[in-house]
């Protein structure tokens, strides 16, 4: 379990470190999208390169924070329900959820995403907007965001497991949680 725990430490920390990075994405996109807007309005100017970029952008943000949504606890829950369960019981539904649903979901995503990776790659796809950008990086964020979510399922759920297995204190701290009013672990 102490290596299991290490592996899971070390995907929090490349989580961590693309969550951070990714921070800045959304300020790129938010200067880049004012830069358009004055240009647009103040000398005519418009680009469709500009306005892929920002998609682009947000794409990032969107696909890459995912794994850093769900090492924050910040991702949708029904908390309504199952915050009346002990964490005990919480953890068992998210070991299952995990099991289940994240990951079977996420590398599916991620391998039936793959093949529209390189064949965008091997035929240098472009945009069909004039100015358009080459389209290979943005859907490689697909991929590349559902491997980073899986790596973080799996993660969470070594740390459910290290959980109940009495390993370690909960990973989500004695009320579950930002997003959780569970009772005391029972």
């Amino acid at each position: 379990m102490g290596f299991l725990l290490t592996i899971s430490k070390l995907i929090d920390a490349l989580n961590e470190r693309v969550g951070r990075i990714v921070y800045w994405g959304i300020l790129a996109a938010a200067l880049i999208s004012s830069f358009n807007a004055v240009m647009r309005y103040a000398v005519n100017y418009s680009s469709n390169a500009w306005l892929e970029v920002q998609w682009y952008l947000f794409a990032m943000v969107f696909l890459l924070s995912a794994g850093y949504t769900l090492l924050r606890n910040e991702h949708i829950r029904i908390d309504v329900v199952t915050g009346r369960f002990s964490r005990r019981t919480q953890a068992w539904i998210d070991v299952l959820g995990t099991l289940f649903f994240l990951l079977p979901m996420a590398v599916t995503i991620m391998i039936l995403s793959w093949p529209m990776v390189t064949s965008s790659f091997v035929g240098q796809e472009m945009s069909g907007d004039a100015g358009g950008l080459v389209r290979w990086p943005v859907k490689a964020m697909i991929p590349a965001g559902f491997l980073l979510l899986s790596l973080q399922g799996l993660s969470e759920l070594i740390k459910r497991i290290a959980f109940l297995a009495g390993r370690i204190e909960d990973p989500l701290g004695k009320q579950g949680g930002p997003h959780s009013h569970a009772s005391a672990e029972g």
